[in-house]
Order: structure tokens, then sequence, then C-alpha cells
């Protein structure tokens, strides 16, 4: 038998190998395609950062056709669900208890002074516990009072009060749903979760059970390990990868905009940072507990919180967006969220791809260095 037949030997066996404990192995079956169905049926329905029909109090002093007309532009809105109410009292009471979230008052000289040259004045209230949210509630509310305006001077035959009008185009999510940025991002999540935490988890264990040690005394070459290794766990993140592409296309309405195949290349160079990040982890830190710890910390931690999936990073301080290059799940959420919702952006996709090779190379060279040490 030839040497190359031999190396070929090997690799068919170190392969199947890996396949039947992940086959008998019930956890990393649940990690693969459990856990995916899970976070994305929680974060698909559970999470929203859209804010829609607003409940929201009406206080109107004293009656008149034009208070009217006002009240009656929040009704049949899906941002607002309006709340007659009979005084500020009960308004303020409403919203000390939360079941609104913002007033607004029309005072008793609102008919008067509409029509006199300075104005009238319309008071909003809103509930600032959470920023964010109150933030949306105010910027609602004042487009509401912008297109009641527009539309009472247009059926007047007056000019719009504001002689500059603002016409608004939104690209790439015209609908503004928070699900066609964040289910796009769950697949950074899970392909993390899929290639670093699991790989180390399982890593670990061998190493515990001493069956490590049993295959390093084989007649074995470390690049061998390491491809025995990679390719079952390839092969689960990518089916993972596809199971979640497959729910955000179908279930979740999220378009794909790019190519198809595009997504599968830049998700494979991706795969391949996860499991070189998860095999350096485990080569380190030998105990499944500790490679969890560890996983979770430098992989799972970094791809929720400072990739941008969630927290915009511009809005980060310096020294954070200098910290957010140094890990893998930044320059992937960028390329996913681009292909889902505009398109083959190439200026996008290659720099952030070369980025991800780089670091494949850094990760995978490493694993090989300290897996040919103890093979030496």
């Amino acid at each position: 038998m030839t040497a190359r037949g031999g190396r070929a030997m090997r690799l068919r066996g170190l392969v199947r190998k890996e396949f039947l404990q992940i086959l008998r192995d019930p956890s990393s079956i649940a990690i693969a395609f459990v856990l995916p169905v899970a976070l994305l049926l929680l974060f698909g329905y559970g999470l929203s950062l859209d804010v829609d029909h607003v409940p929201v109090a009406v206080v109107v002093d004293q009656p008149s056709a034009d208070s009217a007309d006002f009240a009656a532009s929040f009704e049949g809105s899906r941002y607002f669900s309006p709340r007659r109410v009979s005084g500020m009292g009960e308004a303020t009471e409403a919203l000390l208890k939360g079941s609104v979230d913002a007033i607004v008052h029309l005072r008793s000289d609102f008919a008067a002074r509409e029509r006199s040259a300075e104005g009238a004045a319309v008071q909003v209230i809103v509930n600032g516990v959470d920023a964010n949210n109150a933030r949306l509630v105010e910027g609602y509310l004042d487009g509401a009072l912008s297109t009641w305006l527009l539309q009472r001077a247009a059926a007047q035959g007056l000019d719009p009060p504001i002689p500059v009008r603002i016409e608004h185009r939104v690209w790439y999510n015209p609908d503004l749903r928070s699900r066609n940025f964040l289910v796009p991002g769950l697949v950074v999540v899970i392909m993390t979760l899929t290639g670093a935490l699991l790989t180390a988890m399982v890593m670990a264990r061998e190493w515990e059970r001493g069956t490590m040690e049993a295959l390093l005394v084989t007649p074995v070459a470390a690049g061998e390990i390491m491809v025995g290794k990679l390719v079952p766990y390839f092969v689960l993140g990518i089916g993972g990868m596809l199971l979640s592409v497959a729910m955000a296309r179908w279930l979740f309405g999220v378009p794909l905009v790019g190519s198809f195949w595009l997504l599968f290349a830049t998700s494979s160079v991706f795969l391949l940072v996860a499991l070189g990040m998860g095999l350096l982890i485990s080569s380190v830190a030998k105990s499944q507990y500790v490679a969890g710890q560890v996983a979770l910390i430098t992989t799972f931690l970094p791809a929720f919180l400072l990739s941008g999936m969630i927290f915009e990073i511009g809005n980060m301080p310096a020294v954070v967006r200098a910290i957010t290059h140094l890990f893998a799940a930044r320059y992937f959420v960028s390329i996913v969220t681009t292909l889902f919702l505009a398109g083959d952006i190439w200026s996008v996709v290659v720099p952030n791809t070369l980025a991800l090779a780089l670091m494949a190379l850094i990760f995978l060279g490493l694993t090989w260095r300290r897996a040919r040490k103890r093979l030496e």
C-alpha cells in the first residue's frame, strides 16, 4: 500500500469515528439542530425592536372640531392604540401603572390658539424608563403630528406650515422590520455555537476520557487528526446553517436578496474560524467545564453583544469599537445582513471574507502547531 493510500485510509477511519461519535451523542445533535430551531423561534417571535400599537392616553381639556380631528388621526394607525381619558390625573395614573406609554394633552385653548400666529402647543409626555422605546414613541408622535398638519393644510387649500417637506425613503428594509435584521444575525450566533462551543466541549471530553492520548500514540500525523476532527463538525455546522437559512427565508419571511452560493461560501469560511477556535480552546483547556466557559466568553458573548447583531457598533465607545475587530462574528454579521437585505455588495463581502480567512489560518495554524508538538 502506498503512503498516499495509507493516509487516505487513516483519514476515512478518523472521519468515520467522529461521525459515529456524533451519532452516539444526543447533545451534539441537539446543539447542531434543536438549539438553532429554539433560538430562531425565541428571537424571531419573542424579540422585536419594533414598536406597534403603542398605548397612548389622549387628554382633551375642551372638545372641539379641531381637537376631535387631531385625536382621530391616531385612530386606525398600527403604531398607536389611543385611549381617551377624562383628565390629566387619570392619564398620569395610567402612565405610572404602565398601562400607557405616553400622554398627548390638548389644552383648553387648543382650537383658539391653532388659528393664531403663534400656533397651539401640544403637550407630549413619554415614559422614559425604557430609553430606546421612549425615543421610538417620541419619534412616532412627532411624525403623527407632522402628518396631521400636512393633511389639514391640504384639506384647507393652504400652504404647508413648513416650507420644506422631507420625503423618506428606506432602502433594503422598507418595512423597518427588526426581524429582518435579527434573524440573519442569529445565523451567526448559531454557527458560532455549533462550531466553537460544540467542538470545544466534545474535544475536551476526549481529553477527559483519555481517548485523545490513545489517538496521539497511533501512526497518524497532526494534519490528519485535524482534518478528521474538522470534516464531521464542518458538515454538522453547515447543516445547522442550512436549517437556519431555510427557517429565516420561509418561516419568518426574511428576503434573501443576494446569492445563496455566496452566502454558503462565506459561511464555510466563518465556520472554519469557529472550528479552529473550538479546537484551540479544547487543546488548551482539557476540562469540559473550563472549555465550555472559555468558549462562551470568547465566542458566544462577543457574537451576541459585540458583532453589531443587536447593538450598533458605531454607537459604541472607540475602545470597544477597536476590540470588536478581534472577533470573527463582527465580520460575518456584516456579510450576512448585507447578503440577506442588500445583495451581493462586493465592497462589503470581500474585505470581511478576507478578514475571516486570515483568522481561520491563524486559529487552525495554532491548533496544528500544538497537536504537532504533542505527536513529536
